[in-house]
């Protein structure tokens, strides 16, 4: 940890719902994060539990548009989209926890316009369809980040909503590529029930979360710090052990140290 500098992690829609993915770089004292929610009660609670040096702002982050937000009867859906209701009547329990309770007025904000995001190194997105659009307005953001998570969709849960395949393409038009898929969201088709659980599906894909990288091909355009910060976080959240000691056998190439067979050793040792 001593040769890293501290990270800035960026939360777009940081409502919590368990403990979010960088969770263990924030108890290790690795990463200052800048989280957005518009929900005032839930940004002042973020606040509250963890204090400096986090930053939370109720800012409605997008393309820099006015728009109208779309609160649910589940705040984890509220949206700057419209739900799709006639898609969502197929499904369980999604008509109702996306059905709109108020639509309120509001200017979103880019992400390149906000000095505190300056910098990041690991951008967590979860806005409920208007991910490209935030993707959009973070040009200057994205090139200082080396890893997004952002929630993606399969199906057009949200009108006229951007879905997996146009993030990718502009994820990769940004130079980056796509690492993994965290879970499957599912939901039954009704009037189906299984177990008699609705949150339970079997086989439809509606939505996950897309993990995305730099280029791994291409780590010579990444600074030796870069190359450890990545390293970090793809060790300390995903667990991805083998793209780490690529990246530190990267650093090694370049810089002073011996990170690489270190860890190395240390995957083995707490492996044995």
């Amino acid at each position: 940890a001593g040769a890293l500098p501290e990270m800035v992690v960026v939360d777009v829609g940081a409502l919590p719902h368990g403990d979010a993915v960088y969770a263990p770089l924030m108890n290790q004292g690795l990463c200052r994060v800048v989280g957005f929610e518009p929900a005032e009660g839930a940004c002042e609670a973020l606040r509250e539990q963890f204090g400096e040096p986090h930053c939370f702002l109720p800012h409605v982050i997008g393309d820099g548009s006015e728009g109208s937000l779309k609160l649910t009867r589940s705040p984890l859906t509220s949206s700057l989209y419209e739900p799709n209701q006639p898609l969502l009547q197929a499904f369980q329990q999604l008509p109702t926890i996306c059905e709109v309770v108020e639509r309120v007025p509001v200017q979103t904000h880019r992400l390149d316009d906000i000095p505190e995001v300056a910098g990041a190194s690991f951008l967590k997105l979860d806005v409920q369809g208007g991910e490209l659009d935030v993707i959009r307005g973070a040009t200057e953001v994205l090139k200082s980040a080396l890893v997004v998570q952002t929630e993606v969709e399969f199906l057009p849960l949200y009108e006229g909503q951007p879905l997996f395949a146009e993030i990718d393409q502009a994820m990769r038009a940004r130079g980056f590529v796509l690492h993994r898929l965290l879970g499957a969201g599912t939901r039954a088709f009704a009037p189906m029930l299984v177990d008699g659980d609705p949150n339970r599906g079997l086989n439809q894909l509606i939505w996950s979360d897309a993990v995305y990288m730099r280029d791994f091909m291409k780590l010579d355009e990444l600074e030796p710090s870069e190359l450890l910060q990545a390293a970090a976080i793809l060790h300390t959240c995903y667990g991805s052990y083998d793209l780490v000691y690529s990246y530190l056998a990267a650093h090694d190439a370049r810089a002073p140290g011996l990170f690489a067979p270190r860890y190395l050793n240390h995957l083995q040792s707490s492996l044995a």
